[in-house]
């Protein structure tokens, strides 16, 4: 395994953030871990992923941040249940014992800390632990990543983007993986509406690293947001053989390139990129954004009206193990859309009546502390819908609309709630839920200006009468 290009016991020593093993082979693989996390690829000279967490344990398998590393790694994958997987709970707990039996430094014990409350559902003061650590050590990459990450998880945008702002000055442009940074910064920035700057740093890490698939991601964001469907189209295109190798990526990435067609309407060519790159790599996969991905854009074709039963059948098969997991509520409210959509009703109440039973509770996880509030409404207004009983399905979501960020994901992710709110109150036998339909229409057209959906959404408003 050539790991001879990472850093040993001692470049790590020198960039003050020394790791407690005596094996370089192991801080090499490490760094090797890290830098596959942050390009979102599993580098096939190095064994990938599963190879390095297997080399790491076999080069010292007392090494505390090798264990967070790789145990934090699947926590944030968010496709193991804690409760669920006893395999991923002892990890954790041995995690913790293994510190609890060393001499390693504060920041390694933090870093155990951060991971043990991550694992419990508790990310705020998860995040709050990986803050600490960037105060003194503001290079510390992978508590910048798994921060991202997980103020992602809970649509914290402006903790996001500020969280990197922090450490952004620290970062000189000799340091290993130091223009991916600007990757980071640049999606906080789009989250939270700075456009124009987002699209400036993201071109200035893509010129840097061309195969960042993080920065590519940021700019399909922006020109989605902004319903600049040609530019988006040209630029995923002529990148595409930069991106596609970032395997744990490529698929999301190609799903924002469908995005584009079914803003124009375009909805074979859609049906076509969802098909070939989307559904067959969530299949292969099994990876939670592939799912997430793939039953987003099945809602958003059905609703535009087009046929696609049989995918949901196949995307089924794969996402029904989860149905108990209850880790993210975004993730739950994507496998609820794909139960829904394979007609499987008893897998839908099942995963409503988990949810429901987790929110009672008493304990430190937020996405359970959030269930009663926002995730089980949401997910009642969805098998509302489902079910035909429009007028219900708005009275739910509307009073919900700005606290649906709250599930976590992206504003473009979360875009198939406003859109699934919409096609509610336009099909609602309530007049006043159409009038609302219409108002929502107009802030839409607003906000996102020159989009071909909502123009075509306008039109079938307007042709329901009062």
């Amino acid at each position: 395994m050539p790991t001879s290009s990472f850093r040993d016991c001692q470049a790590w020593r020198a960039e003050g953030l020394p790791l407690s093993t005596s094996s370089n082979e192991a801080c090499k693989l490490y760094d090797a871990m890290l830098s596959q996390y942050v390009k979102w690829r599993n580098d096939d000279t190095l064994g990938g992923m599963e190879g390095c967490i297997s080399a790491i344990k076999a080069a010292d398998p007392n090494f505390v941040m090798g264990h967070v590393i790789s145990t934090g790694l699947e926590l944030m994958g968010t496709g193991s249940s804690i409760r669920l997987n006893e395999r991923l709970s002892s990890a954790v707990r041995k995690t913790v014992e293994l510190a609890n039996s060393q001499d390693i430094s504060p920041r390694e014990r933090l870093h155990v800390k951060a991971m043990e409350l991550h694992s419990r559902g508790d990310f705020p003061k998860a995040c709050r632990v990986w803050e600490e650590i960037l105060v003194d050590h503001p290079t510390d990459l992978l508590a910048i990543k798994f921060a991202h990450d997980t103020y992602f998880y809970m649509g914290a945008q402006t903790n996001m983007r500020d969280s990197v702002a922090r450490v952004m000055p620290y970062w000189k442009p000799h340091m290993p993986l130091s223009s991916f940074m600007k990757g980071m910064f640049a999606f906080g920035l789009l989250e939270t509406h700075f456009y124009d700057r987002a699209e400036k740093v993201a071109m200035e890490a893509l010129a840097v690293a061309p195969d960042d698939a993080w920065s590519v991601h940021t700019v399909a964001h922006i020109y989605e947001m902004q319903a600049e469907v040609d530019k988006g189209l040209k630029f995923m295109e002529g990148r595409e053989k930069d991106w596609q190798i970032s395997d744990m990526l490529a698929g999301h990435n190609y799903w924002h390139w469908a995005l584009y067609f079914i803003e124009q309407g375009q909805y074979e060519a859609a049906l076509q990129i969802f098909d070939s790159k989307v559904l067959s790599r969530c299949k292969a996969s099994g990876s939670i954004l592939d799912v997430v991905d793939s039953s987003s854009m099945l809602s958003r074709l059905e609703l535009e009206g087009v046929c696609v039963k049989d995918r949901w059948r196949e995307l089924y098969q794969v996402s029904q193990s989860h149905t108990d997991d209850h880790v993210t509520l975004f993730n739950d409210l994507h496998f609820l859309m794909t139960s829904l959509g394979a007609k499987e009703r008893g897998t839908s109440q099942r995963l409503l009546e988990g949810l429901q039973a987790l929110a009672k509770e008493p304990g430190d996880n937020q996405q359970h502390q959030l269930a009663g509030s926002v995730g089980i409404p949401m997910c009642q207004a969805m098998i509302e819908y489902n079910q035909g009983n429009y007028s219900q399905a708005m009275d739910i979501l509307y009073p919900l609309r700005y606290r649906v960020v709250e599930v976590g994901g992206s504003h473009a992710q979360r875009d198939v709630f406003n859109q699934l709110l919409i096609h509610a109150a336009m099909k609602s036998e309530n007049k006043h839920h159409q009038k609302l339909g219409r108002c929502l229409l107009v802030e839409r057209d607003t906000m996102k200006p020159h989009s071909p959906l909502t123009d075509r959404l306008m039109q079938r408003a307007l042709a329901v009468h009062d």
